[in-house]
């Protein structure tokens, strides 16, 4: 199959010239094969300061790798095979996916999908109507030592696990959706779907939260977040016979390669590796353990 043709929505995030540079340099040392960017459309958020401030740098930065720069996602859509949104702003990601999904075209959203259920519930709706699939991940999900200790066999079923990660939070995307999405998509790369409710207890003075849900087959999951100090991403997974412990930044390969390897073949068979049911009950849960942060009550995913 030849090479696809990628659009890219939004400039304004670093994943936007990552991407790129992985995507189109094949002498990248981590390159990924499959598609080339070849169009972007350098869309941002007028009222968000992290991201029309980022726009211009990051725009020239893509255009070095040969991306040709157009005026609307709609001149995207029509060049490219498929598309990845980059918007770095979660409030905007409903509104860009009407705009593109009468081209149905494969969608990759960068995260979060979006910051309330009502929206993730309308993009699922909007991919069933169009026939255009949908798919939304933090690159952590896929981290080789995630991926690595998920594939061991010889310790029998994971009966639990504890995350950990930085969980920075930013005033327009409330709560958890700017950075905690991050440790809560490891937890469920870990466990799947099927959380029941979501209990959070967070310290403002020490910038640290952390919540505790239980599946529905009885399993419990952790979530621990640091605003300052502590910038590792990892995990401590409980199986039947022993325990693993994963630090995401013991592997040389970046998150952002494995991502994409993903992503590229949910381009090419049209089926998102990561259900958007499942991202959609990850956005619930993070609305959910937001409400939980202010309340101080468990409360039902």
């Amino acid at each position: 199959m030849s090479d696809l043709q990628i659009g890219m929505i939004g400039l304004d995030t670093s994943h936007a010239s990552a991407f790129t540079e992985l995507l189109n340099d094949p002498a990248h040392p981590f390159h990924v094969k499959g598609g080339k960017v070849v169009a972007a459309c350098p869309a941002g958020s007028p009222d968000f300061e992290l991201s029309y401030s980022r726009i211009g740098g990051i725009t020239r930065k893509v255009e070095q790798y040969g991306v040709q720069m157009v005026d609307s996602f709609e001149q995207v859509a029509e060049i490219c095979d498929a598309i990845l949104l980059e918007s770095v702003d979660g409030r905007i990601h409903l509104q860009q996916v009407e705009k593109l999904a009468m081209y149905k075209k494969p969608i990759f959203i960068d995260k979060p999908l979006c910051l309330c259920s009502r929206d993730a519930i309308k993009m699922e709706e909007l991919s069933k109507q169009h026939g255009v699939p949908i798919m939304s991940s933090s690159a952590l999900r896929f981290a080789e030592p995630l991926r690595q200790a998920l594939a061991i066999k010889d310790k029998g079923n994971i009966i639990g696990a504890d995350c950990f990660g930085p969980m920075d939070k930013m005033e327009t995307q409330p709560g958890y959706y700017w950075y905690g999405i991050h440790t809560i998509e490891m937890l469920y790369a870990i466990f799947g779907s099927g959380a029941q409710h979501v209990s959070v207890l967070s310290n403002p003075d020490a910038d640290s939260d952390w919540m505790i849900s239980q599946w529905k087959d009885g399993r419990i999951g952790t979530v621990r977040g640091n605003a300052r100090g502590n910038y590792s991403f990892g995990a401590l997974i409980h199986f039947e016979k022993g325990n693993e412990i994963v630090c995401i930044d013991s592997s040389s390969k970046p998150y952002y390669a494995s991502l994409l390897e993903q992503v590229m073949l949910f381009f090419k068979d049209r089926k998102p590796v990561v259900p958007i049911k499942e991202t959609k009950e990850i956005i619930r849960f993070i609305e959910a353990a937001n409400e939980s942060r202010e309340t101080g009550r468990q409360v039902r995913i």
